[in-house]
């Protein structure tokens, strides 16, 4: 190889390397931001045990755990109600350190007031949310990109609903942090929830 050859080789290897930084830096400066509060960003207001509105904004300032259910189900909701309440208690925990919230994915019989007696049997502190229709529900499921359905025969008022069995797990700032699985090793569960409470 030359000594022209060389120079010119070494020329576009240098503007390769310069495309390549100015192509680094733009995606670093132009990159979109953190996802916005829940996870997949979608908005949503469902009616608050607490009273008035929850929305996506809500999320924001006090670490959560969200779990999506029914007040007819005969085992996963209560058993994840049940547990996430002990660990809270179990790390000594406030109300004001950690919320614990349930969101309906059963308006068609779940009404305001059936929640909030269901879920303050578990604990006076937990928040539970309905939706005032099927499209306000749709959009709460979504924003955590949960699943569920009826099943059984067509109008039998004891319909099941399978649900995703999630505990989603949101951080101070809105953000999501994790998830823990129904039935998961308390042990490893409780460190989820100690992590997320220490930011």
């Amino acid at each position: 190889m030359n000594t022209k050859t060389l120079r010119n080789f070494r020329i576009i290897l240098w503007v390769l390397v310069t495309v390549v930084a100015i192509g680094a830096t733009a995606l670093y400066v132009f990159q979109p931001p953190a996802r916005p509060l829940g996870i997949t960003g979608q908005e949503f207001a469902l009616n608050s045990t607490k009273g008035g509105a929850f929305t996506q904004d809500d999320l924001a300032g006090t670490p959560s755990l969200i779990f999506f259910g029914y007040t007819y189900c005969p085992d996963v909701c209560p058993t994840t109600l049940a547990e996430t309440t002990a660990i809270r208690d179990k790390l000594g925990l406030a109300p004001d350190d950690l919320r614990i919230i349930f969101v309906s994915v059963d308006p068609e019989r779940d009404t305001l007031e059936m929640v909030k007696e269901y879920v303050e049997g578990f604990d006076p502190s937990v928040i539970g949310l309905v939706a005032s229709s099927l499209e306000q529900t749709e959009n709460a499921k979504a924003a955590f990109g949960v699943f569920s359905e009826k099943v059984g025969e067509p109008g039998d008022p004891y319909y099941l609903v399978n649900h995703t069995a999630l505990t989603f797990l949101v951080n101070a700032d809105g953000t999501f942090q994790g998830t823990i699985a129904y039935e998961e090793d308390q042990d490893t569960a409780t460190a989820k929830v100690k992590r997320l409470v220490q930011g």
